[in-house]
């Protein structure tokens, strides 16, 4: 009879229990953290949408609510939209509206491709004076736009561009910010990608058209919607340049609402409302492009 020696059996050890709150590199959090994060959250969601929420429920209020009461009403008892067709009723809000539009969309397109082409140029292409040519435009973000308004309205004037809407946009037309967004975005690709292309024997505008620029198309998303932004808030500039009202754009023209009527705020507010909507409109088509384009140019890889 032969002896086998029984061995215990092993039990596999269960997986360690996950601390219920973590963060993105595996810290448990504590409750009073969270809860204070959150806290903090609240409070910039308040101070940064809370103003347009206000405006936004003071252009609802009928001409009989008091919209300065004390403690303040957030909701209006009896929404309307009348303050709108007040607002298209003084001023040819729509018009405005279309200038607006035709400026951002112009500064859109030539920022896009503007700083496209230059920040491949800076990122990929050899030539003598890359280096201070990038230089040149990191200077370029560093002067103040108010100081160079007399500079840009002399050739403006000069070039026969005054008082039209190319002149608004010409000196928009490519920001030296969004060439080197595009710069790092470009900088950020493989160079064996582009090198195998070289081998098959694409030339640098396939490589550019077919490579680069569709692997940078959330970059280029963030480069559209400031230059939207940038063109479609413009006050400065606009309003120096321009003088014939039907062309004046849309914030030049609710300046007609704080002149003559600045004790109606439900009208001034229903043209902020106005002004607002489309930046929120493209903000929300465009979010998923815009955060993963954030990222894109973020670290060199």
């Amino acid at each position: 009879m032969s002896l086998v020696q029984k061995t215990p059996a092993t039990r596999t050890p269960a997986p360690a229990r996950r601390p219920r709150f973590t963060d993105d590199n595996g810290r448990r959090i504590r409750a009073w953290e969270l809860i204070l994060r959150y806290v903090l959250l609240l409070a910039v969601l308040a101070l940064t949408v809370g103003p347009f929420l206000w405006q936004l429920s003071t252009s609802l209020k009928g001409p009989t609510e008091d919209i300065f009461s004390s403690p303040p009403k957030f909701l209006p008892s009896h929404p309307t939209l009348h303050n709108y067709e007040r607002v298209s009723q003084t001023i040819p809000v729509w018009d405005y509206a279309l200038n607006s539009l035709k400026v951002a969309t112009a500064n859109v397109v030539t920022n896009c491709v503007g700083s496209a082409l230059a920040g491949y140029a800076l990122a990929r292409l050899r030539y003598r004076g890359r280096r201070a040519t990038t230089v040149v435009f990191v200077l370029a973000m560093l002067v103040p736009a108010e100081s160079i308004v007399i500079a840009q309205f002399t050739t403006m004037r000069d070039l026969g561009l005054n008082n039209t809407l190319v002149g608004v946009v010409l000196p928009g037309a490519v920001a030296a910010m969004n060439v080197l967004l595009m710069r790092n975005a470009f900088l950020n690709l493989p160079y064996e990608i582009e090198e195998a292309a070289y081998v098959d024997g694409a030339d640098v505008w396939q490589r550019f058209l077919r490579i680069a620029l569709p692997s940078v198309k959330g970059t280029l998303a963030v480069v559209a919607i400031f230059a939207f932004m940038g063109a479609w808030d413009d006050f400065l500039w606009p309003l120096i340049v321009l003088s014939d009202p039907s062309r004046f754009t849309l914030t030049i023209g609710l300046n007609y609402l704080h002149g003559t009527f600045a004790n109606d705020e439900r009208l001034v507010a229903a043209g902020t409302i106005i002004a607002v909507a489309p930046l929120i409109a493209l903000f929300a088509c465009l979010q998923r492009y815009f955060f993963r384009g954030v990222g894109e140019g973020a670290v060199k890889g």
